[in-house]
C-alpha cells in the first residue's frame, strides 16, 4: 500500500475512532528515508510532484562546512557521526541525517587559519616552540607581514576549539538534509553549543 502521510486512520485526541471516508490520495503518499551513510558518493535523482527532481543522497563521505566566528567555509572529509538527539539508532547505523553532530577532519581549516593568522593551530604544547619557529623562518612579502599583523589584534580561539584541532577531529553539525538535497553541509560547533554537545558525549561514554 506504501507510506501514507494522512492523519485519516488516527483516532481523535479524545481517543475516539473516526471513519475513514475517502481512500488514500497520491499527494498524501510518503517515500522511504533515504538513511545517508558514510562511503564514496552515490546520489540518486527522484522524479516528485510537479516533475520536479530531488537528490537522494545513499552515500557521502565530503561536506561543506562553515566556521562562522571566522567566517569562512571550506569542504572537508566526513570521519564518523557521533550523536544524534533524536535517535540512537542513527548514531549506530552512522546515518547522515540533519542536525546530526559529525566529526570532520579539520585539516582544511587549519591550513587556511595558517595562511590567514600566520599562526599554527591545533599544535600539542611540547612542539608549539618549534612551529613558532618554523612559520616566523617563512618568507612572506612586507605587504602579508602587516596584514597578519593587523589580523592578530583581533585573533581569539576558542581553547576547546584549539584542543579539537590537535586531536584531528572537529566537531560539526548537519544543516542540509542529505536525503532531500543530495549533500552532507553544516557548521562548526562553537561555544555554548560546543559545550553541551561535548557535555552529552562524556555522559554516553560513562
Amino acid at each position: 500500500m506504501g507510506i501514507s502521510r494522512d492523519s485519516r486512520h488516527k483516532r481523535r485526541a479524545t481517543g475516539g475512532k473516526k471513519a475513514n471516508l475517502k481512500k488514500k490520495r497520491l499527494y498524501e503518499s510518503g517515500r522511504p528515508p533515504a538513511m545517508t551513510k558514510i562511503g564514496a558518493t552515490r546520489v540518486h535523482t527522484v522524479r516528485v510532484r510537479g516533475g520536479n527532481e530531488k537528490f537522494r543522497a545513499m552515500r557521502l563521505d565530503t561536506g561543506n562546512f562553515s566556521w562562522g566566528s571566522e567566517v569562512t567555509t571550506r569542504k572537508t572529509r566526513i570521519l564518523d557521526v557521533v550523536y544524534n538527539s533524536s535517535n540512537n539508532e542513527l548514531v549506530r547505523t552512522k546515518a547522515l541525517v540533519k542536525n546530526a553532530i559529525i566529526q570532520v577532519d579539520p585539516t582544511p581549516f587549519k591550513a587556511w587559519y595558517e595562511q590567514h593568522y600566520g599562526v599554527k593551530v591545533g599544535v600539542k604544547k611540547a612542539q608549539r616552540k618549534a612551529a613558532a619557529e618554523e612559520t616566523a623562518d617563512k618568507k612572506l612579502s612586507n605587504h602579508v607581514q602587516r596584514k597578519q599583523a593587523e589580523r592578530q589584534k583581533t585573533r581569539t580561539l576558542d581553547p576547546a576549539l584549539e584542543e579539537a584541532f590537535a586531536s584531528g577531529r572537529l566537531l560539526c553539525a548537519v544543516s542540509s538534509r542529505p536525503g532531500q538535497s543530495g549533500r552532507c553541509d553544516g557548521y562548526v560547533l562553537e561555544g555554548k553549543e560546543l559545550e553541551f554537545y561535548t557535555r552529552q558525549l562524556k555522559k554516553r561514554k560513562q
